[in-house]
């Protein structure tokens, strides 16, 4: 397959990589490559004796990731929910970094034939890999009613979920999805009202690309396997795009980030209490205006920042 001419602005680009504090001859992790910005910039700051291995489901990404010929580069066409086992395949038990840019990216998005988005008319598919797994009009085919309803409340937070469930289960007895454009349509008639200018069926197409892809899921795995494989002082640096990713990731950083709590009148010394394994750095970071003004996917976009610590796991 053939990397796509699809442009791509990398979100908080410097942001994402500064957290990082990358030493030049360390190994870094990559878990969602895109179409590379953030990669090529980690890249640029390695010596020769760093390494960067990326991950990505997308072919369209693995084929962008080709291009890069740089010897300290890996490519790993996985999802990163196989960070651990992927990494010791690869002989590498301890990293400096991990950067996750979550969600979908703008090739992906404005190519109308992936399906994940209402705005063009094409097989209703929503699949990161093309090459294995259930597509969304085969699933919307045959789930349950009340499976779709919570799929739909539960991660896309639709308040009209039961509604659009009913119509979904309505007109596929009569004709099975094929299209996008088919489910908008049917999306449509179920959703009563709406925020100004939102799509009614945006949080519909959202939460079936979330099902579909295990996006939620698979975050709450991979996030313990990069606690795991931090070296003392590598850092964990996650943008999300959405507020059911952001909330896992700020949980996952806050509880990892406590230390033991013991009674307070338990006679034992602050020494004597186990250092939590993880730190938080600094408050979640946004995009700036300019760059919201230059790309206003921009907007949603939230880092967050942990440094692992020497405290056991």
């Amino acid at each position: 397959m053939e990397a796509t001419s699809f442009v791509h602005c990398t979100v908080l680009l410097d942001e994402a990589v500064d957290a990082l504090a990358i030493k030049p001859d360390g190994v870094y992790v990559d878990c969602t490559f895109g179409r590379g910005g953030h990669s090529r910039l980690i890249l640029s700051k390695l010596s020769p004796n760093g390494r960067l291995i990326a991950f990505d489901k997308d072919l369209q990404a693995i084929a962008e990731a080709t291009t890069i010929t740089d010897p300290r580069f890996t490519i790993v066409h996985e999802g990163f929910v196989t960070l651990a086992d992927s990494l010791a395949k690869l002989g590498v038990e301890q990293i400096d970094g991990v950067l996750m840019d979550l969600g979908v990216s703008s090739p992906q998005l404005d190519d109308g034939s992936r399906g994940f988005s209402f705005r063009f008319d094409a097989p209703l598919d929503m699949r990161m890999d093309t090459t294995r797994g259930m597509t969304a009009a085969e699933w919307l085919n045959s789930a349950e009613e009340k499976e779709i309803a919570e799929v739909v409340k539960d991660y896309g937070e639709e308040r009209f979920a039961r509604q659009v469930a009913a119509a979904i289960v309505t007109r596929r007895a009569s004709e099975p999805f094929v299209t996008t454009g088919e489910l908008a349509e049917v999306v449509a008639t179920a959703v009563r009202t709406r925020e100004p200018g939102q799509n009614p069926a945006t949080r519909t197409f959202q939460a079936v690309r979330i099902y579909i892809n295990r996006e939620l899921e698979e975050l709450s795995l991979v996030l313990p396997q990069a606690l795991n494989l931090l070296k003392p002082a590598g850092r964990l640096s996650v943008i999300a795009f959405h507020s059911l990713e952001d909330r896992i990731v700020k949980r996952f950083m806050q509880d990892a980030a406590k230390g033991d709590h013991l009674p307070s009148r338990l006679p034992v010394r602050a020494s004597e209490i186990a250092q939590a394994p993880l730190r938080v750095i600094g408050k979640p970071v946004r995009a700036s205006e300019e760059e919201i003004k230059q790309n206003p996917r921009a907007r949603s976009a939230i880092l967050r920042i942990a440094e692992r610590t020497v405290g056991p796991l």
